[in-house]
């Protein structure tokens, strides 16, 4: 791999105005990738990113605006006590609720994603973790969480609060009976975690139907997050989907 930890800070040398506006071209182009992966469902779901300038704020998606037709300039920014101070639209309250306490708890997160994803969903109501079945698992090997019940839909603050402790310094957790949520240093890492552990959801949920599937030991699946599970293999991992989404939805941009 020839890209550097220092692409996915390649925000340095932009200036904090620059900075901003390519980092909600991401989150815009983010939101169409879910689209077409199906991962939309009604208004649920959302993603947010750190601002760059205001740095206790977060862009996110306004509830009701389509996935698929999300661009630019629809987006909103929410400070921390839940008031949009820059753009026109209906902030949702799980998304308040559980991004503001993760991106006040984690200062190293700049993106994170939820959606009700129908693989996580239907492995999120087992209440387990995910094994290391596979080398795209093994991404996830040690370095994902269990919120393990389910309280009705996340508006109450100490829920949030809750949520954002049990993610600790781990870069996905999984919501029992609700679905799957991940983190990253970048829109894309946050992106690409969370399509990689939906699609390792639906190979668990496979394996363990068709059998008795044999796990990862530790020690390789522990050698094996090691180069698949880094802050930079998430980035440049999703680097494609990206290319791919612009390319064909310039509009998104706007």
């Amino acid at each position: 791999m020839n890209a550097s930890e220092a692409d996915i800070n390649a925000g340095g040398e932009r200036s904090p105005k620059e900075e901003r506006a390519f980092r909600k071209q991401r989150l815009a182009a983010a939101l169409r990738i879910f689209a077409r992966l199906g991962f939309d469902e009604g208004v649920a779901g959302h993603i947010t990113v750190r601002d760059s300038i205001d740095t206790d704020t977060f862009w996110v998606n306004p509830m009701g605006r389509s996935f698929a037709q999300m661009r630019v300039s629809d987006l909103i920014r929410v400070d921390g006590q839940g008031e949009v101070v820059e753009g026109a639209g209906l902030l949702n309250a799980a998304a308040f609720t559980i991004h503001a306490h993760i991106h006040t708890a984690r200062p190293d997160v700049m993106a994170a994603a939820h959606a009700h994803s129908v693989h996580g969903k239907a492995f999120s109501a087992l209440g387990k973790l995910l094994d290391p079945l596979t080398q795209d698992a093994c991404a996830f090997f040690e370095d994902h969480a269990l919120l393990d019940d389910y309280t009705g839909v996340v508006v109450d603050q100490t829920e949030g609060d809750r949520l954002a402790r049990m993610l600790g310094d781990k870069k996905a957790i999984i919501l029992q009976n609700h679905g799957l949520l991940t983190v990253g240093h970048s829109v894309e890492e946050a992106c690409w975690w969370f399509v990689a552990m939906e699609r390792s959801c639906q190979a668990q949920l496979l394996a363990d139907a068709a059998g008795h599937p044999r796990k990862i030991p530790d020690d390789r699946a522990r050698h094996t997050a090691g180069q698949v599970g880094s802050h930079l293999a998430g980035w440049f991992s999703a680097q494609p989907m990206f290319d791919v989404i612009i390319a064909e939805h310039p509009g998104l941009l706007e």
